[in-house]
């Protein structure tokens, strides 16, 4: 059966998915290993995905492969695509996908013997269809489901509030203020008293004159009061810092995984979590 690219099998491959595009997703190992990303697709002539074509990227090997549908595990929410194993070994031996227009059966089945297990009996010939290796071919939801566990977590955050507004400024307060000045003032004592000499003046040195006047200058103080400014004190206004740790405790739910099995069965585990940031 011819097979094709899913673009030119339907030109609006996009809108059938709702939007998803497998091609460019990136593929990773069970393990957690990157090996690659999606170049495209092929299709059968009804439209079923029947390989992915891997452009891979281990360690040095880099070359273009065809991986069958059923190996993987296609997650469109995390743009992520897992195998169920692929190693370098297989790498190395699976055949360099060339850009040809048909692949034929004898490159399929090279294809297949690669990741067929040694205990399988299926055998190849001109007659093989799909439906002989299901586990290749057929993307069973039933094998691969995938759910979500989900947790809260506190997430810590702050914003600045306003609480309130400092405004200094200056006024005027009047208030009476009293100082004590000495002053000093001059006045004139006259005194009349008895000489201490008695006895009589020739008259011929007597010189009596009219108009004589003696003079004397009177001072007194008067108080000079004025107002002089002077810095009474400074005040610097600057805001600090005080830090402080403020707890919360609220109770957080998480989901963890019940496994119930019935019969005798052996279930694997894998811790290979990526978690994301909530």
């Amino acid at each position: 059966m011819p097979l094709h690219k899913l673009e030119h099998f339907d030109p609006n491959y996009r809108e059938t998915f709702g939007g998803d595009d497998v091609r460019a997703l990136d593929v990773y190992t069970e393990g957690g290993q990157r090996v690659g990303l999606v170049d495209d697709v092929l299709v059968d002539d009804d439209g079923r995905f029947r390989y992915l074509i891997i452009d891979t990227s281990l360690d040095s090997v880099n070359k273009k492969i065809l991986l069958p549908v059923g190996l993987s595990r296609i997650n469109y929410a995390a743009r992520t695509v897992h195998v169920d194993g692929l190693s370098r070994e297989q790498i190395e031996r699976l055949p360099d996908h060339q850009e040809i227009g048909n692949i034929d059966n004898d490159y399929e089945e090279k294809v297949r013997s690669v990741f067929r297990p040694s205990t399988s009996n299926v055998t190849y010939d001109r007659t093989y269809n799909y439906q002989k290796e299901p586990a290749f071919y057929e993307l069973n939801e039933q094998d691969h489901q995938t759910f979500r566990l989900y947790e809260e977590r506190l997430i810590a955050n702050k914003h600045r509030v306003k609480t309130g507004e400092v405004a200094v400024g200056k006024h005027i307060e009047t208030d009476t203020a009293r100082v004590t000045v000495p002053i000093q003032k001059e006045r004139v004592l006259i005194e009349r008293v008895v000489p201490t000499e008695v006895g009589t003046v020739e008259t011929n040195e007597l010189k009596f004159q009219e108009g004589e006047i003696a003079r004397i200058e009177v001072y007194e103080e008067t108080p000079e009061i004025r107002k002089e400014a002077f810095v009474r004190e400074e005040v610097r206004v600057k805001k600090v810092i005080e830090r402080d740790t403020v707890e919360a405790q609220e109770t957080i739910r998480r989901e963890e995984l019940n496994v119930d099995t019935a019969g005798d069965l052996h279930v694997q585990e894998s811790d290979n979590i990526k978690h994301e940031n909530v």
